[in-house]
């Protein structure tokens, strides 16, 4: 059994994971922390977890924490992991960090969008971006992982065969993305509150969105040996739903394609991802609510490409990629935990 500690266990992903983790064949939770409540149970915070996890949420300690663990899951903030990732790393533990604080890897790019210094650059030049399908091969021997979003998710993983392959103009990417609620976090804020957002349906973050540049930066790396860098349009939108996650994506080809070369390029590029799935019909959230599958297809229409994809932004989004990553850098199975 491989010791684990869940740091800022009282979010909605930290609820997830630690579901995933109590059932884990391989996984043993041992710890637990939260700064707003130091000494609340998990069971209080997450009745869910009731007879599933039995701790006590405890004050975040480092010491403590390596005595116990050999990785570190963090479910903390913007801006808080940087305070406690380094002393994780200097102590030996392995970390997974659900946050943003070390997916973009210019700090001055950081410090714009997030508004806020980013002062471990040996950390952030040293994490590897933790989306399984696009890096596994660097995964397994990392010792900090930057675990991507869910919005970055969708728009990387329908846009990256298309990107490696070099068939789509990178300047004219449009991506039209709605999330549920629980996306927004659980600390509770006005545009989240009950009467705001039941029955509404609205825009934010518009041309301001903190996941623009990390969607640019990956899909940049993916197709770095056959283009120019990528800059996408992205607009994020809030459903009046629990969770998930459904991205419409519009693309310009650079030649004529067909929609059943690109359900083949898909299906190949992602023939050894277990949790991708390259539909026939078009995906719905409630087909990969509660899973960590990825759900997507591709049409053509009137010369333009069309990509439709969903995914759970609890799991596939935060808590069950994480779980994918701590697979393999366990020499696991992929799925394990999961499926």
């Amino acid at each position: 059994m491989i010791p684990v500690a869940v740091v800022g266990a009282s979010g909605y992903a930290a609820r997830e994971l630690m579901g995933i983790l109590a059932r884990h064949p391989y996984a043993d939770l041992v710890m637990a922390t939260s700064r707003a409540d130091e000494s609340t149970r998990v069971d209080s915070l997450h009745p869910s977890l009731n007879r599933i996890v039995d701790l006590a949420c405890e004050p975040f300690d480092a010491d403590k924490l390596a005595e116990k663990a050999r990785f570190a899951f963090l479910g903390l903030p913007h801006a808080a992991s940087l305070a406690v990732v380094p002393k994780l790393r200097e102590r030996g533990v392995r970390v997974i960090d659900l946050s943003a604080d070390y997916r973009l890897k210019d700090a001055a790019v950081y410090a714009d969008w997030y508004a806020h210094t980013h002062d471990d650059p040996a950390g952030l030049a040293e994490a590897v971006y933790g989306l399984p399908e696009i890096y596994r091969d660097q995964i397994p021997t990392a010792n900090l992982i930057a675990n991507p979003g869910c919005y970055t998710s969708t728009s990387i993983l329908s846009l990256a065969p298309l990107v490696a392959e070099d068939l789509i103009d990178r300047r004219s990417v449009i991506i039209d993305a709605k999330s549920g609620v629980s996306g927004a976090g659980r600390s509770p804020k006005l545009n989240t509150h009950f009467p705001e957002c039941n029955e509404s349906f609205s825009a934010y973050g518009v041309g301001r969105h903190r996941h623009t540049p990390e969607i640019d930066q990956i899909l940049t790396d993916v197709g770095r040996m056959t283009g120019d860098p990528v800059e996408v349009l992205f607009t994020p939108h809030l459903v009046p739903m629990d969770r998930g996650i459904l991205a419409t994506i519009y693309a310009t080809p650079k030649r004529d394609v067909t929609e059943r070369e690109l359900m083949e390029l898909f299906r190949n590029f992602y023939e050894d991802c277990p949790f991708v799935r390259v539909i026939d019909g078009l995906p719905a959230t409630k087909d990969s609510a509660f899973t960590n599958f990825f759900d997507m297809t591709v049409r053509v229409v009137r010369g333009r490409i069309l990509i439709v994809a969903c995914l759970d932004n609890l799991l596939k989004g935060a808590a069950g990629v994480a779980v994918q990553n701590f697979n393999l850098m366990n020499g696991l199975d992929e799925t394990l935990g999961l499926i």
